[in-house]
């Protein structure tokens, strides 16, 4: 499971996958490049942050 997150969601982002995978999340912030095309799973803005689970 991967979540893309701004800094405004990126709390409820890794609440949310440890909600429904039941392990420790992994949170990397994306480079350059990605937040360029990637928007928040939770709203229009561009990510900042992948969050995933194993």
């Amino acid at each position: 499971m991967k979540v893309y997150s701004c800094e405004t969601h990126i709390n409820h982002a890794l609440d949310m996958l440890v909600a429904e995978t039941k392990e420790f999340p992994i949170m990397e912030q994306l480079n350059d490049e990605e937040k360029l095309s990637t928007n928040c799973s939770y709203c229009e803005e561009k990510a900042t942050y992948i969050v995933s689970s194993k």
